[in-house]
């Protein structure tokens, strides 16, 4: 389901493949592939349909040149830019080149401004694959930066072009790549198509398998997030039941003019389905939160977070006293879930991170970029620059499963296992829809749910929401983080509701 293929699988299976086919079927593949989806991006009149092919030095030329050889024999106006190689290529490159030289497409000599200037119905990127490894400067990067001045439609062959296919990163510093409204890759899925700046530049994705057979791939390792994955979980609540029978939570945070962060949480906590859920101030208690008085007030001092699950962090400061507080809520043998201001503070004390790995209860981390540097000791762009990397490690070293927040969330745990979230939208960045994801997530763990199952729903539903909310109107931009609450809980009534009746869909876009 889903699997994400790095590029030395992909390469692996690549040639695995290739030992059993005609020289060039692959190539040959990739590029009717590609030009079907192509046909479907132009308009009806295809004829009419001006299309620009940009063919690189490489192998990804050799795919666009056959790209170019189909589109130009349906019948639309085909103009190829080609940056000729600096030695020798591969024969099947060569073949593909001559079948794009003798078909009605024209090569053309066009700089820069011509292409941005130019009238086009679709773009074919067809510069860079997935073996770019230093940035796009020169001819390519000019070319790359008047691809994405235009208009239309762009089509990457396999990953858009300067975009790292294992990390999602553009590649270099100063690097650019180009911004793809849809990407056709080839073979398996990539995670960098999803995560970082993948989101960004990859576009809607389709992946093309060649016909190759499944004994040819590897076991993934990765994979992006379904509820495939976790719905199982998702039971229809039984009549004979109270609240008893769906846990309690203790959100453990609230420090001195930071009362807003538990209020959230707590109430996404009460809105997915936990019993009872009580807010443990640790400064001073509010007397009763008017918006949702269901929720429970306390002094954190005085509860006992053995008698359910905590999510602690949202709020708690880094004072002597929150660390007391949260060695206490870590020493319970109930799950835990640590965010925000408790992972600063096990940051800054090896002690208690070390108590948290040797905890035998469910733990789960939900640090953004910034916090789970800290966890690491690394700056903060080491972590962007591989988040796969980084989250993998991090669940090691916390003996937890972590959510690793961002575009394209990471979510891995401690044996290794990695799932990308593909749902969710700019409207998330914004202050407080990480308590909302934490109480979220805390109230699936006091349903029974376990740590690895919930962490995949809680970032998927969380997610969701946000599509939801989006496709009414209600964003990306000025999106809040209470307004997610309400939509999370339509969007787990219909997970639910979904394993009843398979006929019915777990959300609506």
């Amino acid at each position: 389901m889903n699997p994400l293929y790095t590029v030395a699988q992909i390469r692996e299976v690549e040639r695995l493949a290739a030992a059993g086919q005609p020289a060039g079927m692959l190539m040959e593949r990739a590029g009717r592939a590609a030009a079907a989806m192509a046909l479907d991006l132009l308009p009806f009149a295809t004829p009419l349909a001006q299309v620009l092919v940009l063919a690189g030095p490489g192998n990804n030329g050799g795919d666009a040149f056959e790209v170019a050889a189909h589109l130009a024999n349906s019948g639309a106006q085909v103009s190829i830019v080609h940056l000729p190689p600096g030695g020798a290529t591969a024969p099947e490159r060569d073949r593909a080149f001559e079948r794009a030289r003798t078909s009605p497409a024209h090569f053309v000599d066009l700089a820069p401004e011509a292409i941005a200037a130019g009238a086009w119905n679709l773009v074919v990127d067809g510069l860079f694959g997935i073996g770019v490894q230093r940035p796009l400067d020169g001819m390519p990067g000019s070319l790359v930066d008047a691809v994405n001045a235009l208009a239309c439609p762009v089509l990457a062959l396999d990953v858009p072009s300067g975009l790292d296919a294992d990390t999602g990163c553009v590649v270099g510093p100063d690097g650019r790549a180009v911004n793809a409204t849809h990407t056709v890759t080839f073979i398996g899925d990539k995670p960098g198509l999803h995560t970082c700046d993948g989101r960004d530049h990859a576009g809607d994705i389709m992946v093309a398998d060649l016909a190759l057979a499944p004994a040819l791939f590897p076991p993934a390792a990765m994979h992006l997030n379904d509820p495939a994955f976790f719905a199982r979980q998702a039971r229809t609540r039984r009549h004979n039941s109270h609240k008893g029978s769906y846990g309690n939570v203790f959100v453990l945070g609230g420090a001195p003019g930071m009362a807003g962060a538990p209020v959230l949480a707590g109430r996404a906590a009460l809105h997915a389905g936990a019993g009872r859920v009580y807010l443990c101030f640790a400064g001073e208690p509010l007397v009763v939160d008017a918006g949702q008085p269901e929720l429970m007030c306390r002094a954190a001092r005085d509860v006992d977070f053995t008698a359910g699950v905590t999510v602690a962090g949202p709020g708690l400061g880094g004072d002597a006293e929150a660390a007391r507080l949260l060695a206490s809520a870590v020493a319970s043998h109930q799950p835990l879930l640590l965010d925000a201001d408790a992972l600063n503070l096990l940051a800054a004390d090896p002690s208690l991170l070390a108590a948290v790995a040797q905890r035998g209860a469910p733990t789960l981390a939900t640090p953004h970029p910034l916090e789970a540097a800290r966890l690491l000791d690394t700056p903060v762009g080491t972590v962007q620059a591989d988040r796969l990397a980084a989250a993998r490690t991090l669940a090691g070293k916390l003996n937890a499963c972590v959510v690793l927040k961002g575009s394209g969330t990471v979510i891995a745990a401690p044996d290794g296992r990695l799932v990308i979230n593909p749902t969710g939208n700019a409207g998330l960045a914004t202050a407080g829809t990480g308590d909302v994801l934490a109480g979220l997530a805390g109230a699936l763990l006091a349903q029974g749910w376990p740590a690895w199952e919930a962490a995949l729903a809680a970032v998927w539903l969380h997610g969701i929401a946000a599509d939801m909310l989006v496709a009414e109107g209600a964003g990306p931009i000025g999106l809040t983080a209470g307004e997610l609450i309400p939509t999370v809980r339509v969007a787990l009534n219909r997970l639910v509701a979904q394993q009843r009746d398979p006929a019915e869909t777990p959300h609506s876009r």
